[in-house]
């Protein structure tokens, strides 16, 4: 029999130590004879990203000791650090100096790339027996050079540079290379500044001569924005784009006049925003069919056989994206109702789906908040969140009590959220705290048109759904309208601050490294964002008093909410100095506030020790401002 608590004060046997451990990051996979690699971030390690493998017998280990880490740091968020090539080598970059380098049975690792400057390399991919990567060059123009590069397995560029074999450029960015069956063509994606990739790209092909490219041509793209070439024969592309205003299949056949057709259109996305190199939303299996993920909100698989498509089940529903194949068996990564997992599916004999790591709460289901899909009135059209109620299998609450509500609000802001619990979510539900997760205008997700709500509007359509979302939750009578909170990290902490500062919606904050200065960013960000603003916001210097007035910063004298401020002290893309000027705001204004910085992190916490501590400070300080005292947990002084 459950006992009657207040909210807030729910004992939870999620403490933040067992949430750390239990949040992996998926990052990649593959198999390997009868193994499964993948890549997983590691907390309790300082956040090294491991390659791991799992033998038939279930065994779990490295491949890759530590102090070893497979990260890329192209275009800053990195992306396919790893792949394996013949006789079942491992190729990775290495966090420390962005070189690759390869690691043959079980043996040290050497490397395949030079000490050149700033150098790094990402995306990397095993085609037709070549080892292909992006190249990005860091040197003396603002913007750095980039390629696309064959790597030789024989070591001998690590020596000598010159052995790097640069197959193309011509345009500010690069990815999703691929190679022709019969090795003639490559097709890959571009961009140039100021677009972003989820805005306009176009789709190139070039033939090769010598293993480079000789000449190429657009054949997709411009006004939109093409994704992911896949050769199904030596003639005939398959690729996402969305000239209809959603991410959909098109199959193109090199002809002169490039037929080109739509496969399977849907009113979903198969496709996202381009933040890492190597996602993948959709695969050619070997008999020719195609697996997809397509997008509304939450995710799904579809396996689409000519005219015919059907739905595969997993317990994936957010953040999916296709590892690898092997006739009928895909490896695919994603978060479900239980956290992030690898999933290991047979299209053919989908019951016979495994989870490879991860796809099970280690507090048990009753633990894990059920996401709830929800859409609010908001004042450019629907605004689309997913709500998660308190959940606690051994307590209830009094009826005439309404539970306190934490919303949440993404980075990107060019991203999205899908109906997924996470450990992070039940640590705040399952001690009596709901949790209402925004998907606000400019999210990807729900097609062009809702993404583009917040073309030159950041900091207004934002605020606006967030705040839409959370009052319309209270109306509903869901949550105490007195009690809410607001937290987002990144952007997410951009559209905090401004929340905090343009209205009394909020009871409490949490700004995990904020924009709180526009300018400042604009001045500040690496060469992949360097531009983002223009279409957010307008271009400089024309828009320069836009800027201004849309900054938190120079509106601080109205922050009056108490608010909880974490950063860390090597952050390249929003630096400390900006978290710094809204605590010493907070100092003048006589307000409540905590400021939390963590040494060795960057943008993104991803050392145990700093998620413990984000964690509990967090519901510590809900707990002084919205009036509780949360259990087993250290109270958090304020200043």
């Amino acid at each position: 029999m459950s006992t009657p608590l207040p909210y807030g004060t729910w004992p939870s046997p999620l403490s933040a130590r067992a949430v750390s451990a239990a949040s992996p990051r998926i990052e990649g996979a593959r198999y390997v004879g009868d193994e499964v690699w993948w890549g997983e971030t590691v907390a309790e390690e300082a956040g090294r990203s491991a390659v791991r493998r799992r033998a038939a017998s279930g065994v779990v280990s490295d491949v890759i000791a530590a102090p070893w880490s497979a990260r890329s740091r192209v275009h800053e968020y990195g992306g396919g650090s790893w792949t394996t090539v013949e006789d079942d080598a491992l190729v990775f970059v290495e966090k420390t100096d962005q070189r690759v380098w390869k690691v043959a049975h079980d043996g040290a690792p050497r490397p395949l790339t030079p000490v050149v400057g700033d150098t790094r390399f990402g995306g990397l991919t095993w085609q037709r027996g070549r080892l292909l990567a992006v190249r990005e060059v860091h040197g003396a123009s603002a913007v750095p050079r980039r390629d696309i590069v064959e790597i030789p397995l024989d070591g001998g560029a690590a020596k000598d540079a010159a052995l790097l074999s640069s197959l193309v450029d011509d345009s500010d960015f690069l990815a999703h290379p691929g190679l022709s069956p019969d090795g003639s063509h490559l097709a890959w994606i571009a961009w140039n500044h100021p677009a972003m990739p989820w805005d306009r790209t176009e789709l190139r092909v070039g033939r090769l001569e010598d293993g480079v490219v000789a000449e190429w041509t657009t054949v997709a793209g411009g006004e939109t924005a093409p994704l992911q070439p896949q050769w199904t024969s030596d003639d005939d592309l398959l690729y996402a784009d969305d000239p209809t205003g959603r991410w959909n299949l098109w199959k193109l056949r090199l002809t002169a006049d490039l037929e080109r057709h739509p496969v399977a259109p849907a009113d979903a996305d198969t496709g996202g925003p381009v933040w890492v190199l190597g996602q993948r939303w959709f695969t050619v299996l070997d008999d020719g069919r195609v697996l997809a993920i397509r997008t509304h909100g939450a995710d799904e698989l579809v396996l689409i056989d000519g005219e015919s498509e059907r739905g595969i089940p997993c317990e994936g529903v957010a953040g999916l994206s296709i590892e690898d194949v092997r006739g009928s068996r895909v490896l695919v990564s994603g978060a479900g109702a239980d956290g992030t997992a690898l999933w290991d599916i047979d299209v053919d004999e989908p019951a016979s789906t495994r989870a490879v790591v991860g796809g099970a709460s280690p507090w048990g289901a009753e633990w894990m908040p059920r996401a709830r899909a929800v859409t609010f009135d908001g004042p450019r059209g629907p605004v689309h969140a997913f709500d998660y109620p308190p959940t606690n299998p051994d307590v209830t609450a009094s009826p005439d009590e309404k539970p306190p509500y934490l919303v949440l609000v993404h980075g990107g802001p060019t991203a999205h959220v899908g109906g997924a619990a996470s450990g992070k979510i039940a640590f705040f539900t399952s001690r009596g705290i709901g949790v209402l997760d925004v998907n606000y205008g400019g999210s990807s997700g729900y097609g062009r048109a809702y993404r583009e709500r917040l073309l030159g509007q950041w900091g207004v359509v934002d605020v606006d759904d967030v705040i839409a979302a959370a009052t319309g939750l209270a109306a509903a009578g869901i949550a105490d309208a007195d009690r809410l909170a607001i937290a987002g990290g990144s952007a997410g902490g951009w559209t905090v601050l401004c929340a905090l500062t343009l209205a009394d919606t909020f009871a409490a904050g949490i700004s995990r490294y904020g924009v709180a200065d526009l300018r400042r960013l604009a001045e500040d960000t690496h060469d992949f964002e360097a531009r983002y603003l223009d279409s957010m916001v307008g271009p400089l210097p024309e828009a320069e008093a836009l800027y201004a007035a849309r900054s938190p910063l120079s509106r601080l004298d109205r922050l009056r909410t108490p608010l909880l401020i974490e950063q860390g002290l090597e952050d390249r893309v929003v630096p400390p100095s900006q978290s710094e000027a809204v605590r010493d705001a907070l100092k003048e204004n006589g307000v409540p506030h905590a400021y939390l910085v963590f040494e060795g992190e960057g943008h993104g916490f991803r050392r145990a020790e700093t998620v413990v501590r984000q964690l509990e400070a967090e519901i510590a300080f809900l707990g002084v401002v919205l009036g509780f005292d949360p259990d087993g947990v250290e109270p958090l002084d304020l200043d």
